[in-house]
This record gives C-alpha cells, structure tokens and sequence, in this order.
C-alpha cells in the first residue's frame, strides 16, 4: 500500500477534528431518524392514525416514515454534486441544520384529536425536509474520514462513522426506553412523546459548533482537477488541460462502480429497516410482548456495537474488505430463522439475545464496513455524488419500503417467515456484490478514477 499521490498532508489534532464532527454530525442523523422509526413503531399509529385498525395504522406509520427516504435521494443529488465541486466541508454545515430544525419541529406538532388530517400532512412534510439534510450528511461524514484517515488504518477511522450512527441509535433507544419506564401511556400519547425531538437540538448545536473548527478533507485539496478550491467542470477539463490523469477520469466508464456499492449497500440497509425498525412495532402489536422490550434490546445492542464496529473495520484492514463482507453475509443469512426463533419464543431472553445478535452481524458489522468500502470504490471526482446516491437508492430500495413488505406479508400470512426470508434475500445480495467487488482496502483515494 502506497501513500496517496500529491497528499495534502493532515496533524493528528486535524484528524480528530474530523473524527469528532463527522461522528457528531452522524450521530446526530441517525438520533433523529431513529427517534423517529421508534415513535413510527411505537405512538405514531395512535397520535395520526388512530382512526384506523393497528396493523393498518402501523402499515401507514411505517409509510410515512418511509417518505423521508425519497427527500434523501433528493438530497444526495443535490449536495452530493455540490460536495464534489466546492469541498466536503461546505456541505456538512448546511445539511446538519436541515436536519436539526425539522426534526425539533416534529416535537410541537399539533396531534390528529387537534387539526384532523392536517396533522399527519405535516409530519410528512417535516420528515422531508428532514430526509433532504440527512441524504447527504452521512455520505459527507464518511467521504471526510476515508480521505482524512492514514492509509493503512482507513477501515478503523472511516468506522466511526459507523459508531456515529451507533451512539445515535443508543441515544434514541435510551429515550424511548426511559420514557415507557416512567410515563404512563397517557402522559406517553398527551405530551411525553414530543420530548427526545426538542432534546434534539441540544446536539445540533453543539455538531454546528465542532464542524466551525474542521478543515477541508486533504484529499480533496490534493485532486488534479480542483483549482483554487473549485473543482475543475467537464468542459474546463476538456478545454484547459492535457493531463492525461485528467483527461483517463473523464473517459472512464461509469456505473460499474455504482451498482457494486448499491448492492453491498443492500443487507445493511434492508436489515437495518427490519432490525430496527419493523421489528420494534413487530413485537409490541402482532406478538403482543411489552413494547418496552425491543428498544431496550435495541439500546444493549447498539452498546455492544461500540466493541463490534472497531474491530470489525480492524479486521477489514488486516484481512480485506472483500473477506470480511462475505463472512459477515455468511453469518447473517445462518442466523436469520434462529433469530426470529429466539425473538417469537416468548420469553424476554430469547426476544434480547435474538435482537442483539441480528443488529451487530447484520447491521452494525456490515455498516463499519461499507463507511470504508463505498468510498474506496469511487474516484475522488465524483465520490461524494456516487456514494451519496448508492446509500440513498439502497436505502428507499431496501430499508424504507422493507418494513412496508414486512408489515403487510406478516398481516397477510400470520407468521414471522417472511421476515427470515427477507433478511436472507438482503444478505445476499450483499454477498453476492462483495463476490463481483475488487479489493480496495489501500487504494489511492486521490485517483479521479473508480476502482472498479
């Protein structure tokens, strides 16, 4: 493994920085996603659906909080282009307070008993703007550490992103957890559910403040075709310059690239919406356990996920992208039916050690992976564009309309298969991409050109 060529060079303290504001800035993205899928599972059915039966309401809970997957694709196309033109920085400040204020906004929403139908109108249309900050919040972060990191550590850096999302799940979970313990479900439904979207903008502050103290990522300062912080256009490139490095980048066949990252994108994603998601709805109403179960299992899970993301991005820089991919996938396509097994026994051990295990093979280990994978597979030119919108298509695709699938295939055949046969197809496909994917890991991030 070789040092990028023309490397802007990096100080530790600069390292951290970035490390620190793109963990923050992530955290804080899947804090206000995940409050929001739990509030789905849990009160939304009742707050601005409640005129409807459960398992409708819960089908159109899930919906809803699927809409704010098509405001990210929106997002991803727009700051993605503006990322890989002006810089990584620039973005990460505007897409962070679009997140930050709609979803404080959630929380002084006036209820469906108030306005009638105006109510859930307007939750939609806060979770999209909401979805239009987060579609490129994450890609920024990830972009920003794998171009920040030391070549032979990138895997272990570039998963903190990976732990951002984890404190962000733990965060949310622990609310939501704390709240079922000390309210009742009168003061849940009256006032206590809007609490963890006001806390919320606590952390947008102070992410708002870190990111003021952050340079811009090294290796975008170090791309051939960026002059004067603006990166070069396609007809300035054509028309100004001979470099063949330049000129190869440009000839480059796209898309190649893109649909191996969409498909690894695939069991993180599509696990994810089931794990975290579905299941946590899942279990309150068709399996009648308390509700209070799946977010405490959820929150034990993602503290275990602190030791499971390090070591596996470790892993990945001393064995490979590619090998670790596929022995991740293996495990989670053996552990699908046991997991559900576990989960629908009835008893509160096999509910926690089912959930527990599925959210750090299938979600948390697969994700420390791919915050390196997808960034090493795209040429610094169009990376944050490329990455932005293979996390976004993979995420409408598989993590907002699966729980959709879910609900209505469990409602239809009244049992739990489904959703075995569901975290199968999504592992799968994964592995199936890592398969076709060259290796990356110590690939030239400088290089205009994908890898594959």
């Amino acid at each position: 493994m070789t040092p990028p060529r023309n490397a802007v060079t990096r100080s530790t303290k600069d390292l951290t920085k970035a490390a620190v504001s793109g963990w923050l800035g992530t955290a804080m993205e899947f804090m206000d996603f995940q409050l929001y899928s739990l509030a789905a599972a849990i009160v939304f059915n009742q707050i601005f659906f409640p005129d409807v039966s459960p398992a409708i309401a819960l089908i159109a809970a899930m919906a809803t909080y699927g809409v704010g997957y098509v405001a990210r694709l929106a997002g991803a196309i727009y700051f993605g282009r503006m990322g890989d033109r002006l810089g990584r920085r620039k973005v990460l400040f505007i897409t962070i307070a679009l997140m930050g204020v709609s979803t404080t906004l959630i929380g002084v929403l006036p209820t469906y008993q108030m306005v009638g139908i105006t109510a859930p109108i307007l939750l939609v249309v806060l979770r999209l703007v909401q979805g239009f900050g987060a579609g490129a919040e994450i890609a920024g972060a990830t972009v920003m550490l794998a171009e920040y990191a030391p070549v032979r550590r990138r895997g272990l850096v570039a998963s903190l992103v990976s732990l951002g999302t984890n404190s962000g799940t733990l965060a949310a979970s622990a609310l939501w957890a704390l709240l079922l313990a000390v309210l009742s479900e009168e003061q849940l439904l009256s006032w206590g559910w809007r609490l963890p979207f006001l806390l919320s903008f606590v952390l947008m502050i102070f992410a708002v403040w870190i990111r003021t103290n952050v340079k811009e990522s090294p290796v975008f300062e170090a791309r051939p075709d960026v002059v004067d912080g603006v990166a070069l256009t396609r007809d300035e490139v054509r028309t100004t310059t001979e470099e063949p490095v330049l000129q190869a980048a440009l000839k480059q066949r796209k898309g190649r690239a893109f649909f191996l990252a969409l498909a690894l994108r695939f069991g993180q994603a599509g696990n994810s919406g089931l794990v975290q998601t579905f299941l946590v709805g899942y279990v309150a109403t068709t399996l009648a356990m308390d509700r209070a179960l799946a977010t405490e299992a959820i929150m034990w899970g993602s503290i275990i996920g602190f030791a499971t993301v390090p070591v596996v991005g470790m892993l990945g820089d001393r064995f490979g992208r590619r090998s670790m991919y596929t022995v991740l996938s293996l495990l989670t396509i053996a552990f699908a039916f046991p997991m559900m097994l576990l989960i629908t026994d009835g008893t509160t051990t096999g509910l926690m050690l089912g959930m527990i295990a599925g959210l750090n093979l299938g979600v948390l280990g697969l994700f420390a992976l791919e915050s390196v994978t997808m960034a090493e597979l795209f040429g610094a030119r169009t990376r944050f564009t490329q990455l932005a919108l293979s996390k976004e298509i993979g995420g409408i695709l598989a993590t907002a309309i699966g729980p959709v699938v879910a609900a209505s295939l469990t409602a239809a055949t009244g049992t739990w298969w489904p959703i075995a046969a569901m975290l199968i197809a999504y592992s799968l496909i994964t592995l199936v991409a890592a398969r076709l994917s060259p290796e990356t890991r110590g690939r030239d991030l400088v290089a205009l050109e994908d890898a594959a």
